[in-house]
């Protein structure tokens, strides 16, 4: 299997007036194409800066990151931004979904930036909506929405640009047990259309569905091991 992420000795400093903070110190890394991936670690292990360098949305101080065969550690903010939207779909714990949009208009919303007609993008969002059990939501706004659907739509959304990582973040962390489930239901379905899969999360039972759960602590990589018994969830029709 061919390597999707490759991280070398990432370094990531913060500086408060002459201060520096080493968040990250030296993290060496590699995630394969289609594995499902669990990032965890207490509050200041370093594990939201990392999600964000793997998603793009900042820079390391120091050492290699190749994403997908380019070296992305030290691309221009205009490289980096085009890179994010066409290899990475983000689902965020707060959905980020706009509130006078659709359900379907705020899954086509990242096609806009691809230069794609609206037809075209409605039938796509429309297409990835069927693939999160949605479509018949598609005209609602969000606050029409349960927060179980809500992040269906921004898995949807996700999912639009047919990226090669789904970089989830707290995904379930607003939802209760039973939509949390739906929710991991529907990433290990997209885990097995061939999709890697990252997932940041500090609950035990939700890393229960990786199947390797990375485990940081004050800017290292503490543990890295496969997870032999990946919760399985019955797959529904």
């Amino acid at each position: 299997m061919q390597g999707i992420i490759h991280l070398e000795s990432i370094v990531k400093s913060y500086y408060l007036g002459k201060q520096e903070l080493q968040v990250l110190k030296g993290l060496n890394m590699d995630i394969l194409k289609n594995e499902y991936v669990a990032l965890m670690g207490p509050s200041g292990s370093g594990k939201s800066t990392l999600m964000n360098i793997l998603g793009c949305l900042d820079t390391p101080s120091g050492g290699k990151y190749i994403l997908n065969g380019k070296d992305v550690s030290s691309m221009p903010d205009d490289d980096l931004a085009e890179v994010r939207n066409k290899e990475i779909g983000f689902v965020f714990q707060q959905f980020n979904l706009l509130p006078r949009l659709t359900a379907l208009e705020n899954v086509a919303l990242p096609l806009i930036y691809s230069g794609i007609g609206k037809a075209e993008r409605m039938d796509r969002a429309l297409e990835v909506m069927r693939k999160v059990k949605l479509e018949d939501r598609s005209s609602h706004k969000p606050n029409e929405l349960s927060g179980g659907q809500c992040q269906r739509v921004a898995i949807a959304r996700a999912l639009i640009n047919n990226p090669s990582i789904i970089l989830a973040d707290e995904p379930t962390g607003n939802l209760d047990s039973k939509t949390s489930h739906e929710i991991m239901d529907i990433l290990g379905k997209i885990h097995n259309d061939g999709n890697t899969v990252i997932l940041v999360t500090h609950e035990e039972d939700i890393a229960g569905f990786a199947h390797r759960v990375i485990r940081l602590r004050d800017g290292v990589i503490e543990s890295d091991k496969l997870n032999n018994h990946p919760t399985l969830i019955a797959q529904t029709a």
